[in-house]
């Protein structure tokens, strides 16, 4: 799971993991989508209204996705189920070419991937308002209101080991001594500029050799680093895995990492047409924290729950749906 374009879960990851494999985060995403209503949902009616909705394939954003069916569902709209989709272009583009309606976006993929930036702006505020600009004015496409959590990129080490270095923060990785820094990393981030070479050189810390990095699929990263093989994983800081699996991440106390807000992202013209939907989206996005995000992802990747019911239980529990 690749952070900007999350192509990691493509070909490698559904090689090793097969598709029903929960601890790689890869469940098909089944168009079922069961009856739900919207009386506590504070929006008006989306009654005659048809759309879709896309997401990318990994495990947080096919949640997000069905989340956003059921609730359009339960507010009165049909709603064409879109979600699963092999990729983060693939997802992107199918907006802009008006394939799907809307779908789920992190402000650092945008900003990075999409609009072809290199520096990431740290403040959230003033980034999430320089892609919402941007990609309003270039490609009409809106972001409504952006949730809290910051699914970016962490090193995460089991709690013995960070009490064995005193690991807090990623400046403390110069604690380990050299011949102890081990990695387990997936093959993209490994290769990036702003992945773990940009890491280290942010950091200060001198690239390791060869056999102190192991480069392995991303549903293998976070055993990997709780059963020993390294000291170092590279993960996702909204991944359920991390509290599972008794995981620590280490703060990333020079801000390298971008920020990486989800929002939902829809077409000018959808938007304009229906301006109820920004309501609904209000009141999920402000519900979705990083404590949130990390149990519903591991209700599936860690528990094996299918997605959708994870979504409409969680719909439920906020007294959004019935």
């Amino acid at each position: 799971m690749s952070k900007l374009l999350r192509l990691g879960l493509v070909a490698a990851g559904l090689a090793a993991c097969g598709l029903l494999a929960t601890g790689c985060g890869l469940h098909p995403a089944s168009q079922f989508a069961p009856d739900v209503t919207g009386k506590k949902i504070k929006a008006g009616s989306l009654d005659g209204a048809t759309l879709s909705v896309t997401s990318k394939n990994f495990t947080e954003q096919i949640l997000l996705g069905k989340i956003t069916v059921l609730a359009l569902k339960a507010a009165g709209a049909d709603v064409i189920d879109k979600t699963n989709v092999q990729g983060s272009i693939n997802s992107r583009k199918a907006i802009e070419r008006g394939e799907a309606d809307m779908g789920w976006e992190y402000t650092g993929t945008a900003w990075i991937t999409y609009m072809g930036e290199s520096k990431p702006i740290p403040d959230p505020r003033k980034q999430y308002q320089a892609v919402k600009d941007r990609d309003l004015a270039r490609n009409h496409i809106e972001w409504l209101s952006y949730a809290t959590f910051n699914n970016t990129y962490a090193m995460a080490v089991t709690g013995p080991n960070a009490k064995k270095y005193g690991l807090k923060s990623l400046s403390d990785m110069k604690k380990v001594p050299p011949a102890k820094r081990s990695f387990c990393l997936e093959t993209e981030f490994y290769s990036r500029v702003d992945g773990f070479s940009g890491m280290l050189k942010s950091y200060g810390i001198p690239k390791p050799p060869a056999s102190q990095v192991h480069k392995l699929d991303t549903g293998v990263v976070y055993d990997a680093t709780a059963k020993g093989t390294c000291l170092f994983g590279e993960v996702f800081d909204t991944d359920g895995r991390i509290p599972a699996l008794h995981l620590t991440t280490l703060a990333d106390d020079r801000h390298f990492f971008p920020i990486y807000n989800p929002a939902l992202t829809i077409r000018e013209s959808v938007i304009k047409k229906y301006p109820q939907i920004a309501t609904i989206e209000k009141q999920i996005a402000s519900r979705l924290s990083t404590q949130v995000m990390r149990t519903l992802n591991a209700k599936v990747d860690v528990e094996g729950q299918e997605p959708v019911l994870v979504a409409r239980d969680w719909l439920r529990s906020e007294g959004l749906v019935e």
